[in-house]
């Protein structure tokens, strides 16, 4: 009696034992997080690679205008984190990502000494010098290029040339030249209106290629148009989204938030209709940091890029994912 209870005994403890190994192998790899370099034009590019497991889909993601970190937040007020929570959802669904600092910004300070001598070109390739360095990191035959805001204009030049690049995602990009889509966040707000006659005229003058005198614009449009930022600008509002669009022949999507107030579901449209071949997905209650809204009141938008706290709006990641994913 004593043997066979012995017996059961090292029977529950050895099957025991198997459930538990089964258990861990079974248990999901946790992401880690590494700090990770690019070559820059005078030093070091830098920012955050997060894992995913082995031979994971791997996106670079590249973030919105001004001075905006790898993190998706500034010193302006935007504070939302939207890029970290996008890195930490996609590796939730077995995704890696790479998230940057641009030239000229915070950790990446060393690679240029002035980080408004810039263009978007200058922009797209850094981007390509990322991608070299995640395939040589990873092994990846290509690298997903996931960009924000402008981040999605930086993108689209960078695809121009796709050969390691899996597809692109762009997410609250604009379809028109930005010139077009400043003008009109200009003038939906109220609050511009003494200013607004002399917005416009700048924005016509970069527009041309011209620059605009800093003596004649009142102190509250100095840092929009600063004369360091003006060759940037003539730059950007140069470029035509929806022009770079029309041969891309690669996986695109196209994400944009239904209670965006600063680029329009209309912008995603023109997106769409310049290569039909795109996916587009729109979403619900969702604004241009991709936090979730739920009326068009502009306070409670705005409150929210101030808001690290806020989840993203629960449809992101799983567009996102699913697209990458289903890629052939």
């Amino acid at each position: 009696m004593n043997g066979l209870v012995f017996s059961r005994t090292k029977y529950l403890i050895a099957l025991v034992a198997v459930l538990s190994t089964a258990a861990l192998a079974e248990s999901p790899v946790p992401p880690v997080q590494t700090f990770v370099e690019a070559p820059g034009p005078n030093g070091p590019l830098k920012g955050t690679m997060l894992s995913a497991g082995k031979d994971a889909p791997i996106v670079l993601m590249i973030p919105g205008s001004g001075p905006t970190d790898r993190d998706g937040n500034n010193a302006h007020g935007l504070k939302a984190s939207t890029l970290s929570l996008l890195a930490d959802g996609l590796a939730a669904r077995k995704i890696a990502s790479v998230r940057v600092d641009k030239r000229g910004m915070y950790a990446s300070a060393e690679a240029v000494p002035d980080a408004n001598a810039v263009t978007i070109n200058d922009y797209a390739a850094d981007a390509h010098s990322w991608i070299r360095s995640i395939r040589g990191m990873t092994g990846s035959k290509c690298v997903w290029v996931l960009g924000h805001s402008e981040g999605g204009l930086v993108a689209l030049v960078a695809g121009q040339d796709s050969s390691d690049i899996c597809g692109l995602i762009l997410v609250s990009t604009a379809g028109r030249p930005l010139g077009d889509v400043l003008e009109e966040q200009l003038k939906s707000n109220p609050a511009n209106a003494p200013i607004l006659d002399q917005a416009l005229t700048a924005i016509s003058d970069l527009k041309a290629g011209r620059h605009v005198d800093a003596k004649d614009l009142s102190p509250a449009l100095l840092p929009l148009f600063h004369p360091a930022v003006q060759n940037f600008l003539i730059s950007e509002f140069a470029i035509d989204p929806a022009n770079l669009l029309a041969g891309y022949n690669k996986p695109l999507l196209i994400l944009q938030g239904e209670r965006d107030i600063q680029v329009n579901v209309s912008d995603a449209q023109l997106l769409k209709r310049a290569n039909p071949a795109a996916r587009l997905v729109l979403l619900p209650n969702t604004n241009h940091i991709l936090k979730q809204v739920s009326s068009d009141d502009r306070g409670a938008n705005v409150a929210t890029y101030s808001d690290p706290s806020l989840p993203l709006a629960p449809a992101v990641v799983p567009a996102i994912a699913d697209f990458i994913l289903s890629a052939p």
